[in-house]
This record gives structure tokens, C-alpha cells and sequence, in this order.
């Protein structure tokens, strides 16, 4: 069965997940994260089928999160490292792993901490306003297309609706009446 290619659709979130939506993909992006590099590294940690694990590092390459570099020439073998747009993913595999551990963690409590070196503390992500820095909450947030949204698309009724001045986000919210 094929499935739907959300690469060209006019949402970040679409295309970011037709690339790394599989649960697969952000587990081989843990594990590098994680330190692990290679082939069979991965296949060690992750109990990943082969082919499988083939297709994900070939996608992860092929869009720009890891680079495949030679460690040893006879018989070829190659090792996978982060690039910068696949560094600049860590931000979002930290705010699912803080939603896990706030929501599915067991009584025993969070499987892995993250410590902060620099303040020497343990630290769980946080999503905040990049302008004040307070934390973003939906219902505190609305959306407003921007330049990339496609002009064809902004006579539709549900379009202008679904982006209309001051309607907060979520919980099928319509508009806002209050700061």
C-alpha cells in the first residue's frame, strides 16, 4: 500500500513528518544522538530489520540529517553522522521526550534524564515564545498564514476560517474574546 506524500502540502508540520513520522526514523535519530554511528551499531540497539534500517538512513541522508562517511575501506563500511539540520532536530526529539516522561512514564518514573553541562542540572525541554520567553500554550497562540501559504488556497471559506484573526488554537476553539 502506498501512502500519502505530505512533502508539497502548505504545512511545516506535514512535510517535517512525511520525512521523520515513522517511529523508526526518530529512533535511528535517537541512537546518533545517543552516540551510535553504525550500521550495525544501530541493528544492536534498536533490533531494527536491516532493510529497514537501510531505507531510514538512506531518507535521513538523502534530506540533509546525516552525512555517511567511510571508517574502513576493505570491505566498505560506512558510519552516520549528524549534520547541522539534523543537530537542529535534537530540540524536537527533547519535547517528545519530556512529553513521555510527563504522560507515559511508568511508576519508576523516567527512563533516561537529560543533564544540562553547563549549569549542571537535569533539564527537561520546554517550549517557549522565542520574543519573551514565556511557555507557548495553545490556547495563549493563534495562526495566521504566512508568505509561503499558497495564494490559491486563501479563498476557501475553511482556510480563512481556520486562520481568522484572534482565533485561538485548539479545543475547537473559535474566535477569541478576551486577552
Amino acid at each position: 500500500m502506498r501512502r500519502t506524500s505530505f512533502g508539497t502540502w502548505p504545512c511545516s508540520i506535514a512535510r517535517t513528518a512525511d520525512i521523520l513520522g515513522d517511529a523508526w526514523t526518530l529512533l535511528v535519530l535517537r541512537e546518533v544522538f545517543y552516540g551510535e554511528s553504525r550500521f550495525d551499531g544501530f541493528i544492536g540497539s534498536l533490533g531494527i530489520a536491516r532493510n529497514t534500517l537501510t531505507d531510514r538512513l538512506r531518507r535521513l541522508e538523502s534530506e540533509g540529517l546525516l552525512r555517511r562517511r567511510a571508517y574502513q575501506t576493505d570491505p566498505v563500511r560506512h558510519e552516520y553522522l549528524l549534520t547541522d539540520k539534523g543537530r537542529d532536530f535534537f530540540g524536537v526529539l527533547a519535547a517528545i521526550n519530556a512529553w513521555g516522561d510527563r504522560w507515559l512514564a511508568r511508576d519508576e518514573g523516567a527512563p533516561v534524564v537529560l543533564r544540562h553541562m553547563s549549569c549542571d542540572h537535569d533539564t527537561q525541554a520546554r517550549v517557549v515564545c522565542s520574543s519573551c520567553g514565556e511557555p507557548l500554550r495553545h490556547q495563549d497562540l493563534t495562526a495566521r498564514t504566512g508568505p509561503g501559504y499558497p495564494p490559491r488556497l486563501l479563498d476557501d471559506p475553511a482556510v480563512r476560517e481556520r486562520f481568522a484573526p484572534g482565533r485561538a488554537l485548539g479545543d475547537g476553539a473559535g474566535p477569541r474574546t478576551s486577552p
